[in-house]
């Protein structure tokens, strides 16, 4: 599976303007990013 190289920033920059605005949702983020992260390993090594 290839990650396009903007990616990673564009879900960043996203997320820390989302936390910045809505400082309640900075647990939902963190969870969707590991179980993302997560997800994405088992596939890589399948």
């Amino acid at each position: 599976m290839v990650i396009h190289p903007y990616l990673p920033p564009i879900i960043a920059l996203i997320s820390g303007l989302l936390i910045l605005f809505f400082p309640a949702i900075l647990n939902y983020i963190v969870a969707i990013y590991l179980i993302i992260l997560g997800v994405m390993g088992l596939i890589a090594t399948v």
